[in-house]
């Protein structure tokens, strides 16, 4: 695979799971045994244009009571994550000086079962850095956790195992990521559960150290780290807590099924991020340095955009549930220096992803 072609795709692999690619729908259904928390986007379709305004319109309001949102996280705790996470995307290529390449439709769909295990917290003056080891975790059969739907009558995190490798990874104060390691050994569909579930646990680093209230909102802007064929690309951000909710964490039954866990329910604050991937450079020069460094040169433009729910514990800052969905489009010529030999790409992705604080479910007797 070329480099402008692996650059390519490794964008849409890469920022399809970040926090801050998000896309336009949230889904705010209502079961009949009122459970508090919006419809699984993997089973149920998009109530389009109404999620947003639900979640507003149902806002208690803004109120003087701050709350704090990071995690209270001490050493040698464990929690453990089900993500579940899906994309389609396609690719078509167009060059006039070699064969073209076959549209390239590609779905992912992956799940997993993440056990965190805080290594360190160091907090100063209300700055709080974490340093941590994930692990997937396998069934006594040895073969991963990957969707519920697999026929293994031992499918519980009590029975489960870890397959020997994992990632260490720091979160600093302002939620970025800075050190990963161990990140190349995970599988494909691993990585992008783990980029997955880091992108929604760190949103609370993100958000205003002196806590916020409902009805605040919090606006932020970061410069798109993907590597992605074009640059000066950066996404804009905006947090709205929209107000508290009833919630729980899930258990993962013997089936793999998720259902609420027993137990008194907890108290989440809910919420909304909105998000959109905006260009500073010319579409008629966006060649990033690597590129240059290559002897290449790129043209074109790209945009993202959508939303994610987030739910996080009033009593433990841990975030309970996030629904997310993305969309992304761009459009490029990769071409030498000189303008010769050019290809180009139009590519489209879109994505779902769930993340699910999970409780263990007691073994068999």
């Amino acid at each position: 695979m070329s480099f402008e072609h692996s650059q390519v795709t490794r964008f849409f692999k890469v920022s399809a799971t970040r926090a801050y690619i998000v896309y336009i729908s949230v889904h705010i259904e209502r079961s009949e045994d009122s459970q508090k928390t919006p419809a699984h986007p993997m089973t149920h379709k998009p109530q389009w244009m109404l999620g947003g305004l639900l979640l507003v319109a149902f806002s208690l309001g803004a109120t003087d009571r701050r709350v704090h949102l990071l995690p209270k996280l001490r050493p040698g705790q464990t929690i453990i994550y089900l993500i579940r996470f899906r994309s389609d995307k396609s690719v078509k290529t167009e060059s006039k000086v070699v064969a073209p390449m076959a549209p390239d439709d590609v779905g992912l769909d992956a799940h997993g079962l993440l056990r965190v295990e805080i290594l360190d917290v160091h907090e100063t003056g209300g700055n709080v850095t974490i340093h941590a080891r994930g692990q997937f975790l396998t069934t006594d059969y040895g073969a991963p956790v990957k969707t519920p739907n697999d026929k293994n009558p031992d499918g519980n995190t009590s029975h489960a195992k870890t397959d020997g490798k994992s990632v260490e990874f720091t979160i600093s104060p302002d939620g970025s990521v800075p050190s990963v390691r161990g990140l190349d050994s995970l599988s494909p569909d691993q990585q992008q559960a783990w980029q997955q579930w880091v992108a929604r646990f760190a949103l609370a680093w993100t958000l205003p150290p002196e806590g916020m209230k409902p009805g605040e909102k919090r606006k932020t802007d970061q410069a798109e780290q993907s590597g992605a064929p074009i640059t000066g690309l950066h996404w804009e951000r905006e947090s709205l807590y929209v107000r508290d909710e009833p919630c729980q964490p899930r258990l993962l039954s013997l089936t793999q099924d998720v259902t609420p866990a027993g137990g008194p329910a907890d108290t989440c604050a809910v919420l909304l991020t909105t998000a959109t991937l905006k260009q500073k450079s010319s579409s008629k020069d966006a060649t990033p340095d690597d590129f240059k460094a290559h002897e290449l040169r790129t043209m074109g433009t790209a945009k993202g955009a959508g939303e994610i729910v987030t739910y996080i514990s009033l009593k433990t800052g841990l975030v309970v549930r996030a629904t997310e969905e993305t969309t992304q489009f761009m459009d490029v010529i990769i071409a030498k220096a000189d303008g010769s030999n050019g290809v180009h790409y139009n590519v489209d992705a879109k994505s779902r992803a769930e993340v699910l604080l999970v409780t263990e479910a007691p073994p068999r007797p």
